[in-house]
């Protein structure tokens, strides 16, 4: 079958997903697709074991950005972190698609200085100033992570969904809630604005907590980094991917990730 089926904070939130897929990322809306002159979604925000069963972590929310369908910024209503999950709302005011997701990106850097070992997290542009002069052994870090769902009041649009070229991205082929079982939908990664060609992914079906055994499969992206999946069930669903890079070049290493919730309705 064809390829089917706050900076510190944020950084330390980063650091938990990347790390051998221990517990996994995700950002759930309760509703994808909605009707009416104005809706509200909930969402839940978090790290877990299972996909959308908060059971380890609240996720932070300091790299939340929320793109209204014609492309401006809107702010997430009534947020609130709790023990395992993290909460707001949204008012869907304009008619289509919005794009919700927790951004977080950095540059972690570990050196030596006078014989010991120290350690620092930032932005890329503050690194150059933040190191020593005399610091050896330095080994630095890129990392970025992107958390997203989509969610619709009225006729889906594509305008918030234009990619940023900044990590790693899903691009929709298909419409990310115009998802239905039986029906094959395409997506794209890209990673900075280029295709993630023959890259792996992760996509797994959420309430497996009531389930013998998880529904979960791996697909692998084309050379234009597409790839194809036809729905069996319906539910919300987790994609995920993530690349790690060692340093070459003058280039240094880097870590990226993706997670996403996509919902299929009958």
């Amino acid at each position: 079958m064809k390829k089917s089926i706050a900076l510190i904070a944020a950084l330390a939130a980063l650091a938990l997903p990347l790390s051998a897929q221990a517990h996994r990322a995700w950002l759930a809306p309760t509703s994808t697709s909605l009707s009416g002159a104005e809706a509200w979604v909930g969402f839940d925000a978090g790290m877990s074991n299972g996909v959308f069963i908060p059971d380890h972590a609240a996720m932070n929310l300091g790299g939340l950005v929320i793109t209204a369908p014609d492309g401006t910024t809107v702010q997430a209503e009534n947020m609130n972190r709790a023990r395992y999950r993290s909460t707001f709302d949204l008012h869907l005011t304009q008619q289509g698609t919005y794009r919700v997701a927790n951004v977080m990106g950095g540059v972690m850097v570990s050196y030596t200085q006078g014989g010991e070992q120290k350690r620092w997290r930032g932005t890329e542009a503050e690194m150059a100033a933040a190191i020593p002069a005399d610091a050896t052994d330095v080994v630095a870090t890129r990392s970025n992570s992107r958390i997203e769902t989509f969610v619709t009041l009225g006729a889906t649009s594509t305008h918030a969904l234009a990619p940023t070229n900044e990590g790693i991205e899903l691009v929709p082929v298909t419409h990310p809630n115009a998802l239905a079982t039986g029906e094959a939908a395409t997506f794209k990664f890209l990673r900075d604005g280029q295709p993630l060609a023959n890259q792996e992914v992760t996509i797994a079906r959420g309430g497996s907590r009531y389930r013998d055994a998880p529904e979960e499969m791996t697909v692998t992206t084309d050379a234009d980094g597409a790839f194809t999946v036809t729905w069996s069930d319906a539910g919300m669903y987790w994609i995920n991917t993530s690349v790690r890079t060692a340093a070459e070049g003058g280039r240094m290493a880097s870590n990226a990730q993706y997670n996403g919730a996509l919902e299929v309705l009958p």
